[in-house]
Order: C-alpha cells, then structure tokens, then sequence
C-alpha cells in the first residue's frame, strides 16, 4: 500500500479516535515538508552551491531554490543578497514519496541509530529534524559526493500543539526514542 493510502486510510481515521475528535476536519493533518541546507561555505565558492542544489533535488526530486543572506555580517565576510543556502517545500505527492522514504529506508540506515529526538517540536504540532549525512538516502552515489553535507527537515502539521503533532507522526512510522 503507498504511503499516501496508509496515511488518509489508516492514519487519519486512528487519530481521530484516539483524540476523541467527532468532526473528520478536526484531526491534524501533514500539510507540508521543508528540507533547507545552509552552506557557509558557499560564499567562497559558487560551485559548492550547485553540488548541493544536485544532492537535495536527488533526494527530494524538486529542484530546491536557493536562500540568499537578508543582511550584511563583516565578520563572516557576508553581503546582502549572496546566496547562502537551499530550500524546497514539498507538498501533495512528492511530499508523501519524501516522507516515507525518510521514515522507512533513510533514517533505520543511520549509524548508531535509536530514534529520533522527542525535543524537536516547537510548540505549535512542527517537527524539524536535523540530518548530518546526505548518504543515509540510498539515491545518492556514495562515489560522486564531494563532502558530506547535512540538512533540516521540517514537517509541518496543522496540529494546535505538541502532543497533537507527536501522536500524527507517530501514527505515520516516525521512531521516536523511548
């Protein structure tokens, strides 16, 4: 069954039980994925930005849009508008395709792995999540990277709080440590 079919079929109707909801539009719901990398290094070299870009758009299959500095740092010889970073916002499909194969294939493929951490909610049903190896995703060529790389995901819900968001993505497979 795809992923998208065991969320709307299995997931959805469970957590309105669960949460003792009467109304179906009550339940929170995925509303979508951002994956951001920042690269502090790309301010040297313009190319580092494109190798990443390659990388995230494998994992995501959305090309991602690069982020650019809002203000000017000296000490980081940082002007305003150099590009320093990436993002995609995953949605509908793709979205569904990214988060199962970070839950099933991706994350049990991390070294030492035991769960991911209970403290990356922020209050209102948001996870982020931090990954430091772009290698754990079986997509990228483990001979062609130039650097190992780390990036944030962060799933966005329509949770009102917390134990809202935590109890949807535990229904969808997300290893939370115990």
């Amino acid at each position: 069954m795809r992923f998208e079919e065991f969320y709307k079929k299995e997931c959805l109707p469970a957590l309105q039980k669960d949460l003792n909801y009467l109304n179906p539009m009550q339940v929170p719901r995925l509303e979508k994925v951002i994956v951001s990398s920042c690269l502090g290094e790309a301010t040297q070299d313009s190319k580092i930005l494109d190798r990443a870009g390659d990388e995230v758009g494998i994992i995501t299959g959305q090309r991602p849009m690069v982020t650019r500095a809002k203000k000017s740092i000296a000490v980081f010889k940082l002007r305003e508008g150099m590009p320093l970073g990436l993002k995609v916002t995953l949605r509908g499909r793709r979205m569904y395709e990214f988060l199962s194969r970070l839950i099933n294939v991706a994350l049990p493929r991390t070294r030492d792995f035991r769960g991911v951490s209970n403290k990356g909610f922020d209050g209102r049903g948001n996870y982020t999540l931090g990954i430091r190896e772009q290698i754990i995703f079986p997509e990228i060529n483990y001979d062609k990277i130039d650097k190992i790389r780390g990036f944030n995901v962060t799933i966005v819900t329509t949770a009102r709080n917390d134990e809202e968001g935590k109890a949807l993505l535990k229904k969808i497979g997300m290893p939370f440590r115990i």
